[in-house]
């Protein structure tokens, strides 16, 4: 992976509870001058055997720089980890640790990470601080800026969870030198997502640029990371509660999630997912008359390019009703989609007529 600039920063705007989002190459090295700004004394790193083998000793040196006592809780790789056991497990060791309200959590690793170590935090003795350093490109463009945290039920994905917002979002583009080809490209769904929704410009750039992201180029990457993170805090400072606009980010995920549900957690990956959903999203655009049907051939093509599936599995109908009535888009009964006008302008609630989704649905 090449080289990038100086670490850049960016603010999600929240009053008293606002944040900063330092990205960079070797920015790992400030955790313990973040955490230690922070006014923690003590700090507990969560995280996974695959990300520890990488990151830990960095993250633990740079505490201990600085004075922070740290402990450590590992919890098991991947998505079907992402549930109440694992929970019980994190929760379990910050009382053994015999963690305090001003204790501060460390998310270190990928998407399953930051939202199950958030959640801890969220509700361990009724909330304690946490710092997200993402290490996937999806946790770093999107589940690791806006406060979203939760674990996954086996009726519905993320079903449990707060409101929490980190104190601070340290991604350090080094990490992504480590991260398997397949888990790079899911992260580039929710960047695709980012353009498709808000900025039809960096839609385009990344159709130009998209060789360059999926060589690792470093440069490019920490462009698309600030303009993906740009985008998702401006949304948030908005609407953080997801009372409105902040709605627009589920662009695909409606589907995407039903898509996760039914295969078994993990089977998919996120990104892959929301990929086809947003895909199926399109077309539902287009057959209401909202949507070009090039710009559907263009969002296909940029995703498909990007090595990410395009096409969804064949649930059957009734299977993918049933699944998407559990979204957390439902509203008196009814799924809301968010469907796009053109590429870079989403809208959020839309009502879609049965007869289309039947037309549309595998």
């Amino acid at each position: 992976m090449t080289s990038t600039p100086e670490p850049r920063v960016l603010a999600v705007g929240l009053g008293a509870r606002s944040y900063p989002i330092r990205i960079g190459s070797g920015v790992l090295a400030e955790t313990g001058s973040m955490v230690a700004a922070l006014g923690a004394r003590r700090a507990i790193v969560v995280t996974n055997p695959v990300v520890a083998a990488h990151w830990l000793e960095p993250v633990r040196a740079s505490l201990a720089a600085r004075g922070i006592a740290t402990a450590t809780i590992e919890i098991p790789d991947g998505e079907a980890h992402k549930d109440f056991a694992t929970l019980q497990a994190v929760l379990t060791g910050l009382i053994e640790q015999r963690a305090e309200r001003k204790t501060l959590v460390v998310a270190l690793g990928g998407g399953v990470v930051g939202d199950l170590a958030g959640f801890a935090a969220a509700i361990y003795q009724r909330g304690m601080p946490f710092v997200q350093v993402p290490t996937t490109l999806l946790a770093q463009v999107d589940s690791s800026v806006g406060g979203k945290t939760a674990i996954n039920h086996p009726l519905g994905k993320n079903m449990i969870g707060a409101f929490h917002q980190p104190r601070a979002v340290l991604i350090d583009t080094a990490c992504l030198a480590t991260l398997p080809a397949r888990e790079l490209a899911a992260g580039l769904a929710e960047v695709v997502k980012y353009g498709a929704i808000r900025d039809p410009a960096f839609f385009a750039w990344l159709e130009t640029n998209l060789d360059a992201l999926l060589a690792g180029d470093g440069a490019a990457l920490a462009h698309a990371i600030e303009t993906s993170c740009r985008i998702k805090a401006q949304v948030v400072a908005a609407d953080e509660r997801e009372e409105g606009e902040r709605a627009v980010l589920n662009f695909g995920h409606t589907f995407g999630h039903a898509i996760e549900n039914a295969l078994g957690y993990g089977e998919w990956l996120h990104g892959e997912a929301v990929a086809a959903g947003m895909v199926l999203a399109a077309e539902v655009s287009a057959r209401l008359g909202m949507l070009a049907p090039p710009d559907v051939g263009r969002l296909r093509d940029l995703l498909a390019r990007a090595r990410l599936p395009v096409s969804p599995p064949a649930l059957g109908h009734a299977r993918w009703l049933d699944l998407m009535a559990r979204d957390k888009k439902v509203e008196a009964g009814t799924i809301r989609f968010v469907l796009l006008e053109a590429l870079g302008r989403a809208v959020v609630g839309h009502d879609v007529p049965p007869e289309v989704l039947r037309d549309v649905l595998p």
